[in-house]
């Protein structure tokens, strides 16, 4: 996750906007202000695009290794259409339809349609839905031949809508979808002999893992190493299997675990995320395989300008990681020099999993 000379030895991620592609000066600012590396998210912009950013990193630092790690879009789980227009505020009690068309939605009530064809086929009567990582969780209640009805079972106070493009997760269900879409071995095409890292998204299962390999593989350039597997762990499926995909990825390249704490949290539970990524950072030191620490870090500086007092302490746990990432915002170049802070004076504490047990500053002559 890139070369320093001096500050925390947690790294920093960050995700970089479209305007990245036409501002050099902000690249240039995020590494000032201490980025080690940089995503790219290929659900986003294209091939020209992304060679724009890519050239910014390169000419801002080129005394200096960036990583640039580019993310696959992987199956997308998402709301695609609605018969009625995002207006609809949705509290506990109140059902709508998950439908194959929207012709198919009941009369009465709001029907959407999804993004895969898996995510309908995998209901059945009782199993838990949710959407917007959790902002409305629904249960079925009744199956049809080409739909479901679905009761709210949790929502925010003020109620919750419906809209496009918003993520749906079927929490405890094992989807057994190929990790690699169509759009991802596209991509592929430009991260192969671009990137430094590739980010898996959905991986579940060693054959997802040699999917990617061989795809890799048969666009390799000459004379260029092939990317590292960055294996984003977000369903219960690959968290399982997580001994098994880092044995497959790492038998043939450098490898590495993102814990994608959003989409996780959504699957094993909010209640539970404390637990595994805990022992996701004991699995991977124990392997020697980097980890990074991702979502919502720091999310209020970076969206607002401010942090709450919550995100700084999940910031500090993420010292113990090798890898921080954060996302896009408006206030991100403030936010990794802030996030830069807290590593560091961290560092005096921990070394990755382990306490140094060092002098107590504070009460110390001087503090």
């Amino acid at each position: 996750f890139g070369a320093r000379g001096e500050g925390p030895q947690t790294r920093i991620m960050v995700t970089l906007p479209t305007e990245a592609a036409t501002d050099p000066a902000l690249v240039a600012a995020l590494i000032a202000e201490g980025a080690d590396a940089f995503r790219i998210n290929c659900a986003h912009d294209g091939p020209e695009a992304w060679a724009a950013m890519i050239a910014h990193i390169r000419a801002a630092a080129p005394e200096r290794r960036i990583p640039v790690s580019m993310d696959l879009g992987g199956p997308k789980f998402r709301i695609v259409e609605l018969t009625d227009k995002p207006k609809h505020r949705f509290f506990p009690g109140d059902r709508f339809a998950l439908v194959a068309r929207l012709e198919d939605a009941p009369k009465g009530l709001v029907g959407a349609t999804l993004s895969h064809p898996a995510l309908l086929a995998a209901l059945q009567p009782g199993a838990e839905v949710s959407v917007d990582d959790g902002k409305i969780r629904a249960k079925v209640r009744v199956m049809g031949p080409d739909h479901a009805v679905l009761e709210v079972i949790h929502a925010p106070t003020k109620g919750a809508k419906l809209k496009p493009e918003k993520g749906v997760n079927l929490p405890g269900a094992n989807l057994r979808v190929a990790a690699l879409t169509p759009a991802d071995l596209e991509a592929l095409d430009f991260v192969a002999p671009n990137a430094d890292l590739v980010a898996f998204s959905f991986v579940q299962t060693p054959q997802d893992v040699r999917d990617l390999i061989a795809a890799l593989q048969a666009r390799a350039a000459p004379g260029r190493e092939l990317p590292a597997i960055l294996l984003k762990i977000e369903t219960p499926l690959g968290l399982r299997n997580l001994p098994e995909l880092i044995v497959e990825a790492g038998g043939v390249l450098p490898v590495a675990v993102m814990i994608a704490r959003g989409d996780l949290a959504v699957e094993i539970g909010f209640d539970r995320l404390s637990e595994i990524q805990e022992e996701i950072l004991w699995l991977c030191e124990a392997a020697q395989v980097p980890v990074v620490w991702a979502t919502q870090v720091l999310e209020g500086m970076v969206k607002e300008g401010q942090a709450s007092r919550a995100e700084v302490t999940d910031a500090a746990m993420s010292q113990r990681a090798d890898c921080v990432m954060l996302n896009k915002g408006p206030h991100v170049v403030a936010a990794v020099g802030f996030l830069r802070g807290i590593l560091g004076r961290m560092d005096r504490h921990h070394a990755k999993k382990s306490d140094r047990l060092g002098p107590l500053r504070v009460w110390g002559e001087g503090a």
